[in-house]
């Protein structure tokens, strides 16, 4: 699916502010209904729209939900009212917002497949090949008679692509684009730059801004920046393990240890800073982040200091 226009989505805000109001008039909803066919990409962004609505629903509160979905109607009250219900909708959103960001940034929420922390999906596209989206993923999907298109926002996927397809199959960031040459690999955003770590077969990488063209074989990693296509690298032991519920932890820091359960727990876990470098290896669930953290005592001189569900420390033993 195509990105829509931020005039498209500005109008789409509107008419739902309208239409939610309860206070719309059969005219509003006949032009409502004028500009939903007027153009393809009206009724793209009104169904995008509609699946931040459902995220904002589940995360604002009622109260905070109910001043957003009654602040289209201000237009019609008092002056004392209307500063109020601007107030609240400011609140409102800003607190939708915010707790939409904490899974996401917010332009994610226009992504064709998106899933929450903790979250994993697997899907099978037109041509047969096989996603599958990590914990915060957000992905377009474009297909077309030119070619298959993946673009991946943030997060990670594991692809397995179809065969017998003579479209190219295409995955790019905002750093790179890669062209798989009928294979299993995994591609992944790591603030300003993409990793991709090929399973089977080979990729062709190019970084977005630059020249330099490299097939990255079976078996290696490579780092993406927009300029640079970094040194091809040994594959991670267990880089696709995610997609079967476990981590693979091979001398690997503390910190990366907590910070990759994190992703599947909700509330906080933190890590005392003197405890950062410690390294560990062994195999832990990504299901299930208490019997994960009750492995690491055993091994290494820490405590888990636990104060409520919600929030959870790890700190030194001795502390």
């Amino acid at each position: 699916m195509s990105r829509v226009s931020a005039r498209a989505l500005d109008e789409a805000i509107a008419w739902q502010l309208c239409l939610d109001s309860g206070e719309a008039t059969e005219q509003e909803r006949h032009a409502f209904r004028c500009w939903l066919g007027e153009r393809p990409e009206h009724a793209q962004v009104w169904q995008q729209l509609a699946g931040i609505d459902q995220q904002l629903a589940a995360a604002a509160p009622t109260p905070a939900r109910r001043a957003l979905l009654r602040s289209g109607g201000v237009r019609r009250r008092s002056p004392h009212r209307i500063a109020g219900n601007a107030l609240a909708l400011v609140l409102a959103v800003g607190l939708g917002l915010g707790l939409l960001a904490q899974q996401h940034p917010l332009g994610d929420y226009l992504a064709d497949e998106l899933t929450a922390r903790g979250e994993q999906r697997e899907l099978r596209l037109a041509d047969s090949s096989i996603v599958q989206l990590n914990s915060r993923t957000a992905l377009d999907i474009d297909f077309d008679r030119a070619q298959r298109r993946l673009y991946l926002h943030s997060g990670e996927i594991l692809v397995k692509t179809g065969h017998n397809d003579p479209r190219p199959f295409i995955v790019e960031t905002e750093q790179g684009r890669l062209q798989p040459l009928g294979t299993r690999f995994l591609v992944r955003r790591e603030g300003e730059s993409t990793r991709l770590i090929v399973l089977e077969s080979a990729v062709a990488a190019a970084p977005r801004s630059a020249s330099g063209e490299r097939v990255i074989q079976a078996g290696e990693q490579v780092r993406i920046d927009r300029k640079l296509l970094g040194k091809s690298e040994p594959a991670p032991v267990g880089a696709e393990a995610w997609s079967h519920g476990m981590l693979v932890a091979d001398d690997m820091p503390l910190a990366q240890l907590i910070d990759s359960l994190g992703e599947y727990r909700s509330g906080y876990l933190g890590l005392d800073p003197a405890l950062a470098n410690l390294r560990i290896s062994g195999v832990f669930p990504l299901n299930d982040s208490d019997k994960a953290l009750a492995a690491l005592p055993p091994s290494l001189p820490v405590r888990i200091e636990r104060y409520s569900d919600w929030w959870v420390r790890v700190v030194p033993a001795n502390d």
